[in-house]
């Protein structure tokens, strides 16, 4: 594990991790929740989350934009996107509205034109999958082509799998294991 992964991952632990009963999304009940907006959206833990990301992404070829459902994805994407200026990168970045908006001109994906442009769907923290597919689905339609889907915490509760089965590549940057947690 890099310095800034284990710095990152140090940081989540202290200040996105909470113990009790909790659902989740998908309905399941956990004994802990990891709320990443807790650190996604602190000016001074999203720099290195970005530049986490980018590393993680890095080598991916030809990438234009990195974005993805809202509202978890949003700050992964700016901070990715900032970081990235940073490293040599050109990373645009988009939103995905879980709808269609019913005014104005109707968009679902906003942000730069992504037709024919490849594209990673980001994420905060990964449970079934639903989220970054359904990102997918709607960048497809607007003519992108998803090449990989890339988390900051995977859940490992079957996400990576669902994925991959979907076609996409799946990358993650910290795993419960780096957090101190069992699934």
């Amino acid at each position: 594990m890099t310095a800034d992964r284990s710095q990152l991952a140090s940081l989540i632990k202290d200040n996105a991790v909470f113990f009790g009963d909790f659902t989740l999304t998908s309905g399941v009940t956990a004994t802990y929740y990891i709320d990443l907006r807790r650190v996604s959206l602190d000016h001074r833990i999203a720099p290195l989350i970005g530049d986490v990301m980018v590393d993680l992404i890095a080598d991916i070829p030809d990438i234009a934009a990195v974005g993805g459902l809202t509202m978890g994805a949003d700050p992964i994407a700016s901070a990715v996107l900032h970081r990235g200026v940073l490293k040599g990168k050109r990373y645009d970045a988009f939103v995905v509205r879980k709808e269609p908006k019913d005014h104005g001109r109707g968009k679902q994906v906003e942000g730069p034109d992504l037709e024919g442009k490849r594209v990673i769907v980001l994420e905060d923290t990964s449970t079934t999958g639903g989220s970054p597919l359904a990102a997918a689905a709607a960048l497809e339609k607007a003519g992108a082509i998803v090449v990989a889907v890339a988390v900051v915490v995977d859940r490992n509760t079957g996400a990576k799998e669902v994925i991959e089965a979907a076609g996409y590549e799946y990358r993650s940057a910290i795993s419960l294991s780096d957090l101190g947690l069992q699934s």
